[in-house]
């Protein structure tokens, strides 16, 4: 088996759930790394749409950071709007998926990327927050969120909830919260895992583990515990094809998808 980083069996993960003729609100960097693959190998109709308003595009590669709103980056749109009209097209059930990054997720899939702490005016440590993420987990149909496998991001309870998951928890918490009941978080990718949440009590569930590991080691790195799947699947690690694309196509500088060894 190939060697392979964190980030590009996050990256090939994400991808792997993203359909063709779909629309897919991306974010910057592990995201949009993803939706390129995506469009690649199985899904070449899926639909990037861009915060600031681009539609449709196809990225050129190789990849470049920083450059989200670039010419490059939004090669071939078939669209570009902007940031009100991208967002009321979210509103009205426009956007299929979500894809987005996250610093802390709690066991109702509630999403912190604002600060750690549990004093706004002194946190611990403050991140760039919300973007339009809060509206890409209120809107889109399914939300895919991407993040390391470590126990400081699964958190009982988030210090700040920048983008709403299930709230509490409890039945009607985001219709209570003036939020559509059949959007919100729907899979959660690590560089370990895959999750989703239990339809009823709407708690994260691990549905499946990276090969090799058990549902066991999986869950004794999180601070929170996560119902469990009855039958949790073996999660291939990326093809030798799906390495070729990331690593001479689109990120042969390495600055998303790391370096083995």
């Amino acid at each position: 088996m190939t060697p392979f980083t964190e980030a590009e069996f996050m990256i090939a993960q994400c991808a792997r759930l993203l359909e063709d003729q779909k629309t897919a609100f991306i974010g910057f960097g592990m995201p949009q790394v993803a939706a390129i693959l995506a469009q690649r190998l199985h899904a070449p109709h899926l639909v990037q749409v861009f915060e600031f308003g681009a539609i449709g595009s196809t990225p050129l590669t190789p990849f470049v950071r920083n450059t989200m709103g670039g010419p490059a980056n939004c090669y071939r749109s078939i669209a570009w709007t902007n940031m009100n009209t991208i967002f009321a097209q979210a509103q009205l059930g426009l956007i299929d998926y979500g894809v987005l990054g996250a610093t802390q997720i709690d066991l109702y899939g509630n999403i912190n990327s604002t600060m750690l702490g549990d004093d706004w005016r002194r946190p611990k440590k403050r991140f760039p927050g919300a973007g339009g993420a809060t509206e890409v987990a209120s809107y889109c149909w399914r939300t895919i969120v991407i993040m390391m496998h470590e126990p400081r991001r699964f958190v009982p309870r988030v210090d700040f909830i920048t983008s709403p998951g299930y709230l509490d928890g409890t039945p009607g918490a985001r219709e209570r919260a003036g939020l559509p009941a059949e959007t919100g978080p729907w899979r959660i990718v690590t560089s370990k895992a895959l999750f989703d949440f239990e339809p009823d009590t709407r708690r994260l569930r691990l549905m499946g583990a990276l090969e090799g590991l058990t549902p066991e080691e999986v869950l004794a790195e999180l601070q929170l515990k996560p119902a469990i799947a009855d039958r949790v699947e073996a999660l291939a690690p990326p093809t030798a094809r799906e390495l070729t694309i990331l690593r001479d196509e689109i990120d042969p500088a390495r600055t998303i998808i790391g370096k083995t060894g």
